[in-house]
């Protein structure tokens, strides 16, 4: 155990590789078999990337983002054994409304998956006539109910926190237009129910650093830790040859998250491999989940790689704590309580 202890179950089977040797100014390595999710990895679907995956049984879960022979992104389950390996089901997962009857998006895409108390949910994105939140709910992923929307259009890369905080379900999201939009902050809302949102609250905005001084969006689920709420989120970039997506990290206040206690004004991972800068979309590094083990600290991060892989890298919670302490740099509006 270190010092800065991980709340939440333990996963002593996480995925991991130890650091290399040599590197010395990175908290965040990548594993050295990446991508560990490559092109057609199954029937029908031409590219899977930008998905969760976390612990479930003896074994692990996910929802999968796969972009279908003919275009359309859908959400798929997949099952794994050791969350590096994974075997996918043919068929989309089969969501159904509140009566059991069938109520399929039209499309879906950069699913996040979230336990809260005995119920798990997957959130992503969709069309609600323009760019917006979709939501299911599980507990046994054989069946699959979709809840309301929890906003109008347009917005995107929502993430729940995994538990509840002062008794209402917390949400992360970043509010856009109908596009791939040159603009972007993180946001905040909660939910007694998971019907009904408010107590809206800005979080934090775009960056003055280059990698994220376009925009920047919600990743992986926060991870509660001694220090507050771990978050990897995605920093965006343009450039002559167009937008570069690196991952960040920051520190949320635990009780009153929409203030920022840390935000680490260097990218932990860009584009640097080919299999993140070559790709349908290149230069694409976008964290979508985590697994972490509250014994001894390991953080294993899943990314999505230049939107046609699925990579994997590794970092150690003391060690990436440490790393956005000492590079923090915060502004007043990261600090504020983010309301006006």
């Amino acid at each position: 155990m270190g010092k800065i202890e991980i709340y939440g179950i333990s996963t002593p089977n996480v995925p991991w590789q130890d650091k290399p040797a040599g590197i010395t100014d990175a908290p965040v390595w990548r594993y050295s078999e990446n991508p560990i999710i490559s092109r057609n990895p199954s029937k029908g679907i031409a590219r899977i990337f930008n998905s969760a995956v976390m612990p479930y049984g003896d074994g692990f879960i996910g929802v999968f983002r796969g972009e279908q022979t003919n275009g359309i992104p859908y959400i798929y389950l997949g099952k794994s054994k050791d969350a590096i390996r994974w075997e996918f089901d043919e068929e989309k997962i089969p969501f159904k409304d509140e009566e059991g009857n069938d109520f399929m998006p039209k499309y879906a895409y950069d699913p996040r998956l979230v336990k809260v108390e005995d119920t798990y949910y997957i959130i992503w994105c969709q069309d609600f006539y323009g760019a917006s939140i979709g939501m299911a709910k599980t507990t046994d992923f054989k069946t699959f109910t979709r809840i309301e929307n929890p906003f109008l259009p347009f917005n995107r890369n929502a993430v729940l926190f995994p538990r509840k905080i002062k008794g209402n379900f917390v949400m992360l999201s970043r509010p856009s237009d109908s596009g791939h939009t040159p603009f972007g902050d993180i946001f905040l809302s909660e939910s007694p129910d998971m019907i009904y949102w408010g107590k809206h609250r800005h979080v934090m905005g775009k960056g003055t650093e280059w990698w994220e001084n376009l925009k920047i969006g919600g990743g992986a689920a926060p991870i509660e830790t001694s220090e507050g709420w771990l978050l990897f989120y995605h920093g965006v970039t343009g450039t002559c040859n167009g937008y570069v997506y690196s991952i960040g990290g920051a520190i949320l206040d635990i009780d009153n998250p929409s203030i920022v206690k840390y935000r680490c004004e260097t990218f932990l991972l860009t584009p640097e491999e080919w299999y993140e800068e070559r790709g349908f979309v290149p230069n694409v590094t976008f964290p979508c989940a985590t697994i972490q083990d509250a014994e001894t600290g390991r953080i294993a991060i899943y990314y999505g790689a230049a939107d046609t892989y699925v990579g994997l890298a590794f970092t150690q919670v003391d060690e990436i704590v440490d790393y956005i302490k000492e590079h923090s740099v915060v502004n007043d509006t990261d600090l504020e309580i983010g309301i006006r």
